[in-house]
């Protein structure tokens, strides 16, 4: 595919909830907020956040980081906005750390809005992207299997348990921990779950790619 057949990448998500878009600089007290207020929430399965909390500046940069390789279409970040767009409740991202043709489904949201169904419902909207923008070939989500509402995720959404590795990740606590895999392939993609779920999907000048 050429640079002027290119789709993506979309920076801006529309679910039936919640807005997802890419995560800018000026971002970064709303973003601050988000994490330090979820920090306990979010230590026993992110490893991200042993290097937390941070302060403005540090966050600021940390945007500009995320910022520069999304352009860059080196990783995808997002940000998890109410729709007025005046808080942060969560963040997601369209990994590329699996390779050429695939994408790693990651999310969080905040305490205060979970056993609400949003994590499903931005992680089914990550894969319409993938697959329907992207065009990859295969979507991972990733998760601790002790994390039981994470792992509920990918199996409503029709994702296949390949595997469990047993003690290659670290936790944020430097202890190893077990990994689970959960795959969807694009052959897969037309009866899953995702491929019924609202979503619009737009580039950098708002045109609208789903």
């Amino acid at each position: 595919m050429t640079l002027s057949e290119r789709r993506g990448p979309a920076y801006q998500i529309r679910t039936e909830r919640l807005m997802v878009r890419c995560l800018n600089p000026e971002d970064a007290l709303l973003f601050q907020e988000a994490v330090d207020d979820n920090l306990e929430h979010l230590r026993p399965w992110l490893s991200w956040t042993r290097h937390e909390p941070r302060d403005l500046n540090e966050k600021i940069e940390r945007l500009r980081q995320l910022r520069s390789a999304f352009d860059a279409g080196r990783d995808f970040v997002f940000g998890l906005f109410t729709p007025d767009q005046t808080r942060i409740i969560g963040a997601c991202g369209l990994q590329t750390r699996q390779g050429p043709g695939a994408r790693e489904v990651a999310y969080w949201v905040h305490r205060d809005f979970c056993r609400r169904g949003l994590a499903t419902e931005v992680a089914a909207a990550l894969v319409r992207v993938a697959f329907e923008v992207e065009g990859v070939g295969r979507v991972e989500i990733r998760c601790d299997p002790r994390n039981t509402p994470s792992a509920c995720i990918p199996r409503k959404l029709g994702f296949e348990h390949e595997a469990t590795l047993r003690g290659r990740k670290r936790d944020a606590q430097g202890n190893l921990c077990d990994e689970m895999i959960w795959t969807l392939f694009a052959e897969h993609y037309p009866g899953s779950q995702a491929r019924e779920r609202a979503v619009c999907a737009y580039d950098v000048l708002g045109r609208r790619l789903i």
